[in-house]
């Protein structure tokens, strides 16, 4: 085995433990919030602030620490992540503490965002690109349902309690910086502490300009609809994320394959056009209610919404095939990051704000005028060669 395929290798199980420890943390933060610390929709939208400014500041957060290279940039992103779970969990006395905690593993995430997929696609050859990050992607996902079936037999048979559940994925956070310290990747670029701003990768910030608020529209507000509408407790989360997960497994390396084969502009063009229906679903929820399907339209809504969110790693597919620059990869991808976060710190506000004055209802709608803004931008998307310009 050579060592890029073994490097290929650690960096998928550390995925698998990463991904484990988001099925833990994803399936439980939110009723953490709403039973520990009685948070409203306004104080959930505003959490969002703070939580996501590491997001905003990813590209000088990468450009800092650019002299690591991007694999150990990810070894230092878990073990940040680990501790801001640990807080999270055993130190958070007021809200104002777990505050400063969820900010903290805010930053461990939103470090390792860039750089991930620029050591998949490092790990990857031109012609495989797609297949590649999607079975990175699937094992993410494996990973993901194992983390919530330990949520849903934790919570539901044996029923620990929430510190034990956010001890058990801080060290998954843990394992996965050992594992990919472990890697031997050549010689890391040194990305340049700036931001990359070049006319030719405008489409690619708008996108990203747009996924952050369709991203928070759903992160912030989905499950806060299931808690606060339909009173559904953590298991129901965790069999929500199994569902999406095991689908996702088969998803993942679906979308993979098609943007080898039909490209990155259909896929993100037909992500946009099922957020259209799944924004609405949600918007009109109530009208369903009598009859009794409304709560099982918006489970549907939320697995979907939660497969799709693999449609992502098109994003980073585009950019790379477009880039002219070989050190302009990394720090490109923060600096999308980054922007995709200037709208998703201010949208959970907006939207809390709505939420309290008018209703859940406009909420949704307003996403749904942001997927049909998303639909008509993708389809400016344009590749004029399949090749890379960055050499493997």
């Amino acid at each position: 085995m050579s060592n890029r395929e073994k490097d290929f290798m650690f960096f998928m199980v550390a995925g698998a433990f990463l991904g484990f420890a988001s099925g833990i943390s994803d399936s439980t933060l939110n009723n953490y919030l709403n039973e520990v610390f009685k948070v409203s929709p306004l104080q959930r939208g505003w959490i969002e602030f703070p939580r996501e400014l590491p997001g905003l500041l990813v590209v000088f957060m990468a450009g800092f620490l650019s002299f690591l290279g991007d694999v150990k940039i990810a070894v230092v992103a878990n073990i940040v992540g680990a501790l801001g779970l640990l807080g999270i969990g055993f130190f958070s006395k007021s809200f104002n503490i777990l505050l400063f905690w969820l900010v903290l593993y805010s930053v461990g995430l939103h470090l390792y965002l860039p750089v991930s997929s620029s050591i998949g696609m490092s790990l990857s050859r031109d012609e495989d690109m797609g297949r590649r990050l999607g079975a990175l992607n699937s094992v993410n996902t494996v990973g993901t349902v194992i983390g919530c079936l330990a949520v849903l037999l934790g919570f539901g048979l044996f029923r620990i309690n929430y510190r034990i559940g956010f001890f058990v994925a801080a060290m998954a956070f843990a394992v996965a910086a050992i594992l990919t310290f472990r890697m031997h990747l050549e010689k890391p670029r040194v990305a340049k502490p700036r931001f990359v701003f070049k006319r030719e990768y405008g489409l690619f910030y708008w996108l990203n300009v747009l996924f952050g608020a369709r991203k928070q529209v759903f992160i912030t507000f989905a499950p806060w609809v299931l808690i606060k509408v339909f009173d559904q407790k953590v298991e129901v989360f965790a069999v929500l994320g199994i569902v999406g997960a095991v689908i996702g497994v088969f998803f993942k390396p679906l979308v993979g394959k098609l943007i080898d084969s039909i490209g990155e502009k259909y896929i993100l063009m037909g992500e946009a056009f099922a957020l259209i229906f799944i924004s609405l679903g949600y918007a009109y929820l109530g009208q369903w209610k009598e009859e009794g399907i409304a709560l099982y339209v918006a489970f549907g809504c939320y697995i979907i919404d939660q497969m799709l969110m693999a449609v992502g790693m098109a994003r980073s597919t585009y950019i790379k095939k477009i880039i002219n620059d070989p050190e302009d990869l990394t720090a490109t991808l923060s600096t999308g990051v980054s922007l995709d976060h200037v709208v998703s710190m201010s949208i959970p506000t907006v939207g809390g704000l709505v939420w309290t004055l008018f209703g859940y209802k406009y909420v949704f709608l307003g996403a749904a005028v942001i997927a049909a803004l998303n639909l008509i931008s993708t389809s400016f998307i344009s590749i004029k060669s399949e090749k890379s310009h960055l050499p493997m």
